[in-house]
């Protein structure tokens, strides 16, 4: 569905609906270097789990041409509102990362995937953050398959939480073909899911004493 509406207002409305990822301190870092990459009216964008889809709108806004999948309905439904609301055209997808988009490659792909280690399958809202015993089960996938959904000039920001293997994430996109380095980083104290999984997190040598998480943001590229 392309959702269209009137000019976009100076400041970027976001609401949320219930169950859906809200705008954090990761979509903050992310936003950050995506504005460094120069998105233009030639920029064709792709942003992988878009959630609230406030991501997307920034890069319509800075003149990309945008397409924004999620695989919740309600993430679906809250990024094309959020379009309406700030006046920009975005082109939804419902689907299981590009899966959404077969055949399509990108300039510029953005990715906020859930990455927090959960002792538990991911099940009901918990879907929009917890990602498995290691917090890779999206990750991985995204690492594996950039180079079908990148043109060869094509850029890949994806972020994410040194639980779940900054190191991991580097080989593993250069293992892909890319080259792969860190751009952004940020310190922040543990939230409140991950404090409710201290004992665990530890217990699987996730984190030691600290109750600390850096945030990075990883960008790659084909070699």
């Amino acid at each position: 569905m392309t959702v269209e509406a009137r000019p976009a207002a100076s400041r970027l409305r976001c609401w949320v609906a219930p169950g859906v990822y809200p705008p954090q301190t990761d979509t903050r870092l992310l936003g950050r270097a995506m504005r460094r990459e120069g998105v233009t009216a030639e920029t064709d964008v792709l942003d992988l789990g878009t959630g609230s889809g406030v991501l997307a709108v920034e890069a319509a806004r800075l003149g990309g041409h945008v397409t924004a999948v999620d695989i919740s309905w309600r993430a679906v439904a809250t990024a094309r509102l959020n379009a309406l609301l700030n006046g920009q055209t975005l082109h939804v997808r419902h689907g299981d990362l590009t899966a959404a988009v077969p055949g399509r490659r990108f300039d510029l792909v953005i990715a906020n995937p859930p990455y927090v280690p959960a002792p538990e399958p991911p099940r009901g809202h918990a879907r929009a953050w917890d990602a498995g015993p290691d917090g890779r089960l999206l990750i991985d996938r995204i690492c594996d398959t950039a180079p079908a959904f990148l043109r060869p000039t094509g850029t890949l920001l994806i972020v994410h939480s040194h639980l779940c293997g900054i190191g991991e994430t580097l080989s593993r996109l250069a293992e892909a073909g890319l080259r792969a380095r860190i751009v952004d980083r940020t310190r922040l104290p543990f939230g409140t899911v991950l404090r409710s999984r201290l004992a665990w997190l530890r217990a699987q040598g996730l984190t030691a004493d600290g109750t600390t998480e850096e945030l990075v943001v990883i960008r790659a590229e084909p070699v």
